[in-house]
């Protein structure tokens, strides 16, 4: 290692490594000479802490807080928490005690606990190979950030076989000053020369009891392992053993009440088939009583739809009825209007034959009276021959005077049926038709056209 000799810092942090070599080394070889566990009232133990916290110390940067500046080493050595989880419980221990008030002293009662799990140079290797944490609280020519920092780590391995049983209760950590004593490390010749003769055997056991110490933190690691385990195992059992008790409890649980259910559900069963059975008669007598009146709601819509078709029949036939009489109504008309016709032609026929008659019967007299006349003067034969003759001439008159009269009578007779609806005069033929009408019940004798006129009202006026 080169080291220059005009940088203080260097030359400082080459001093603190020789330093914590020397203490190392004469805290190893008179705890092996002691052959028994260490105190805190050991003088090269106090030594010890004293070197480290003056190598942990070397390059520290200055934080400004309320109180004023700060500069102590125990951020750095909260880090290992992070990095090792396995040291939370001696950062947890550090922050319960109750004498510690300053974070020197924290980190002070850190460096002891450390020692005493003879887990403290694990722990210094692991906070030197991250740098980039330990640029936050030391300077970048500090010793932590050097290769001393990485020597002093692992000269710490060497204190693995020193077994140290700390009481840091009563122990003022926060005010003790912190003074590096080189009387301790001042020895003369004899004491070199056997230091030096005793060296190799040193060397021996040192090595014997590391391999030891060693193989004994792997198989306390593995029993504590394993331990861990065990209980985790026997928490979990006892929690399955929990569990299956409660879920016994729940199975009896659950059985009695399936078996309830099956009660309640065999008896619900027995109730809803007696109900069932109600229902069901009540639905085949309901059924019943709806297929009758289904079957005399069919049977009277039949009725009423052949009542509609015959209605629609007689309808149809009315209609054609209807024409038919219009038909004849109009024919009637005309005929009307020919014995109209013939009427005036008989009433003119009958003025003149009675006008001829008049003139004829007038003839017949004053022939009577000639007759008479000649009858008293005359008696010959040719008055006779006349006589008969006239006799037949007015025979025949009178013979032609009586037909008219008949034929007069006749149709006079034949013009007199009258309707009873309309109130006119009619041929018989005319008024052949009878209907019961709006202001008689009984039936009675009307005219074609009365006779269609009142079947339309008859079929559009609703029964």
């Amino acid at each position: 290692m080169s080291t220059n000799s005009s940088d203080p810092i260097a030359i400082e942090r080459l001093n603190l490594m020789n330093m914590a070599k020397l203490s190392i080394k004469g805290l190893i070889e008179s705890a092996l000479n002691l052959g028994r566990t260490l105190d805190s009232d050991y003088a090269p133990l106090q030594q010890f802490f004293v070197v480290m916290e003056h190598c942990l110390k070397h390059g520290l940067k200055t934080k400004k807080t309320f109180l004023g500046q700060n500069k102590s080493f125990w951020g750095a050595l909260e880090l290992v928490e992070k990095l090792t989880p396995e040291a939370g419980e001696i950062t947890a221990s550090v922050k319960d005690l109750p004498g510690l008030k300053t974070p020197l002293g924290r980190g002070r009662a850190w460096l002891r606990l450390a020692l005493m799990q003879k887990k403290l140079s694990d722990y210094m290797k692991t906070i030197i190979n991250r740098k980039d944490l330990l640029s936050e609280f030391y300077e970048p020519n500090a010793l932590m950030m050097e290769e001393e920092g990485a020597v002093i780590a692992g000269l710490l391995v060497g204190l693995n076989v020193i077994d140290a049983n700390l009481c840091m209760k009563g122990e003022d950590l926060d005010s003790q000053v912190g003074v590096i004593d080189f009387s301790m490390y001042l020895k003369d010749g004899g004491h070199s020369s056997k230091s030096a003769e005793g060296d190799g055997q040193i060397t021996a056991i040192l090595d014997q009891k590391n391999y030891v110490e060693e193989l004994n933190r792997h198989l306390s690691t593995s029993v504590n392992a394993l331990q861990a385990k065990v209980d985790a195992l026997e928490k979990s059992n006892t929690k399955l053993t929990e569990e299956l008790a409660v879920a016994n409890n729940r199975i009896i649980t659950l059985q009695e009440d399936v078996e309830r259910v099956k009660e309640e559900s065999s008896y619900h069963l027995e109730s809803r088939k007696v109900i069932d059975g109600q229902v069901l008669g009540e639905t085949r007598k309901q059924l019943k009583e709806e297929t009758l009146l289904r079957l005399d709601v069919e049977k009277e819509l039949e009725v009423q739809i052949g009542m509609k078709q015959e209605m629609e029949l007689s309808m149809k036939m009315l209609e054609k009825d209807i024409c038919e009489k219009q038909d004849a109504l109009v024919e009637l008309r005309q005929q009307l209007d020919d014995l109209r016709t013939i009427n005036q032609q008989l009433s003119h026929k009958s003025q003149s034959a009675d006008a001829s008659s008049k003139q004829k019967s007038e003839v017949i007299a004053r022939l009577e009276e000639k007759i008479n006349q000649m009858s008293g003067t005359h008696q010959t034969a040719f008055t006779r021959r006349y006589r008969q003759k006239w006799c037949f001439v007015f025979f025949y008159l009178e013979l032609q005077i009586h037909i008219l009269k008949t034929q007069l009578a006749f149709f006079f007779s034949f013009l007199q049926k009258q309707c009873k609806n309309c109130s006119m005069v009619f041929c018989e033929s005319c008024v052949s038709n009878e209907l019961p009408l709006p202001s008689s019940i009984l039936p009675e004798t009307v005219c074609s056209a009365c006779y269609s006129l009142l079947l339309q009202q008859y079929a559009s006026t609703p029964t």
